[in-house]
């Protein structure tokens, strides 16, 4: 090879390189992958431990109109779990519930057949991946998501229950239909008092539900700070974070849902 081709090669390999890093953090990796012809993005951080050891695998949700970046900083699941790989997914432009029916916002599809599966079948595009790329540990799956987001981990928790080991919703509700689909799980609910967008009494009747579902005990225990756990005989507890406030997604939140996960592998 003479110089001039080597110095092209060379030059060809950074060019390649430097999508890979475009800032982020370290152990952060921007993926992009093709569903039904549209790419869809994703941040992925993992330890440089899962190309060797099995790791948990945590999936943390956007709410409507936020994004993967914003999701990745709030829910910091690299931070409260670096042991784990944690995985900030894009949303599409989506028409809202209660807010942006035109869908001019990125979001997640509320049902079964809505969107045509885009939204499930990026998730078990993503599975897929991880699975191809790291070594992950079947039994420590997990999902959260803020508003929009939880209530898609509601839609994940009845539609691929199978992969999950515990899920912990936020400031969502699950439908009337995702809730005929649930088994029982480990799950946590975070919800505020005065939220006026989802409101509280619907999460409640959701928690009501999903306490009922998992068998869980009449009466609570403290489990943390605004935290009440149900235990259940089964293995599935419950946990209610109830806070004062309103719809935000509240700072001491992502240690609390890493606690969570930590303490509910599945037994399967």
């Amino acid at each position: 090879m003479n110089s001039r081709l080597l110095l092209f090669a060379v030059l060809l390999v950074i060019c390649v390189s430097l999508p890979a890093a475009e800032g982020l953090p370290e152990g952060f990796h921007r993926w992009s992958i093709k569903v039904d012809g549209v790419a869809r993005e994703a941040l992925v951080y993992a330890p440089a431990s899962a190309k060797d050891k099995a790791a948990p695998v945590v999936f943390a949700f956007h709410g409507h109109g936020g994004n993967m970046e914003n999701a990745a900083r709030t829910f910091a699941m690299n931070k409260q779990w670096p042991e784990a790989i944690s995985v900030y997914m894009q949303g599409l432009n989506t028409p809202g519930r209660l807010t942006d029916p035109e869908g001019k916002k990125p979001g997640w599809q509320h049902g079964v057949g809505a969107q045509e599966d885009r939204d499930l079948k990026f998730f078990d595009a993503m599975i897929a991946r991880l699975k191809q790329e790291f070594k992950v540990d079947a039994k420590r799956i997990y999902s959260t998501g803020h508003s929009n987001g939880g209530g898609f981990t509601y839609l994940l928790w009845a539609e691929r229950g199978e992969v999950f080991a515990a899920v912990a919703p936020s400031a969502s509700a699950a439908a009337r239909r995702q809730g005929e689909n649930l088994k029982p799980k480990p799950a946590m609910h975070l919800a505020g008092e005065n939220d006026p967008l989802v409101k509280y009494e619907w999460q409640k009747a959701t928690m009501t539900a999903v306490r009922k579902l998992n068998g869980c005990d009449a009466e609570g225990k403290a489990w943390d700070k605004l935290c009440t756990e149900y235990p259940s005989k089964t293995g599935t507890p419950f946990v209610a974070f109830i806070h004062p406030g309103g719809h935000e997604f509240r700072r001491d939140a992502p240690a609390l849902i890493a606690k969570f996960f930590r303490q509910h592998p599945t037994e399967k």
